[in-house]
């Protein structure tokens, strides 16, 4: 059970469900009017954490600085949409919630509307309202006590991974011409002739002295033979490397502000 000493310990920090899934952060505490006991909480859910959904206390506990609700994921994620800066919940809105998540709305106390905690000052600010009587009421709502809390929105960016595009080797066949020059060999025939010398004369007188002959010399030439073969060249493969640039992100933030109206001069004092 959550108690108002809790408070300062689970805002700020993650809440998970009952599967120890991580839900986000918890941005608010929503304590009843009447008892003054935390009520529900929001949990920054969506991307970038950008949406408040509400959860319960009931049944949920703090452990190593970690909210625990006994709900699943998926089921936080769906609750009904509720605007987390409106400071109260009307009690259709608190009905509407107990009925979604299944929780009863016990007495009547119960379903009032439930103020919400922004900061980590809930035990110094209600020591200080006992030390001191309150001046004036509030006139807007149920009274609470002698001061107002001025809230602001602030940007919360982050990054998500995504995928942007596939990148594939393919390998594929091509044909080119090649042309290179290659030397061959011929023979040709060639006439010598040499004149009747002592060192030729009984070669040349061995045969009859007129007769018909006939030689014969075989030609030989060189011709280009072609032959292919498949040779490895080199390797390819596929890298990734991150690549980080800046972007400028603009988004648009409300805040509160405080005004006096009928009061000529106003001191301020710090009570921190």
């Amino acid at each position: 059970m959550i108690t108002q000493q809790d408070i300062t310990t689970i805002i700020g920090t993650n809440a998970v469900d009952t599967d120890g899934d991580k839900l986000g952060k918890v941005g608010q505490v929503y304590l009843d009017d009447q008892t003054g006991s935390p009520e529900w909480a929001t949990v920054s859910t969506g991307m970038f954490g950008t949406s408040e959904t509400f959860v319960p206390l009931a049944d949920a506990s703090v452990a190593d600085g970690i909210l625990r609700v006994p709900y699943q994921k998926s089921k936080v994620k769906d609750a009904p949409r509720i605007d987390a800066d409106q400071g109260h919940l009307s009690p259709e809105e608190e009905t509407e919630l107990y009925r979604y998540y299944g929780v009863g709305v016990g007495t009547e106390t119960a379903r009032v509307d439930t103020g919400r905690v922004d900061t980590a000052r809930v035990d110094t600010d209600r020591r200080d309202t006992d030390r001191r009587d309150t001046v004036g009421h509030d006139t807007s709502g149920p009274t609470t006590d002698d001061a107002m809390t001025r809230s602001e929105e602030q940007i919360r960016v982050g990054t998500e991974r995504v995928e942007t595009g596939k990148a594939r080797l393919r390998k594929f066949v091509v044909t080119e011409d090649v042309t290179t020059t290659v030397p061959v060999s011929h023979e040709e025939v060639r006439i010598e002739r040499e004149p009747i010398t002592d060192a030729n004369r009984d070669e040349a007188l061995a045969g009859p002295t007129i007769s018909e002959e006939e030689h014969e010399v075989v030609l030989h030439a060189e011709r280009p033979v072609v032959a292919k073969e498949a040779v490895p060249v080199e390797r390819v493969r596929l890298d990734t490397e991150t690549v980080t640039e800046q972007e400028t992100v603009t988004d648009t933030v409300r805040k509160e502000q405080i005004e006096t109206e009928g009061v000529d001069a106003v001191r301020g004092t710090d009570r921190r």
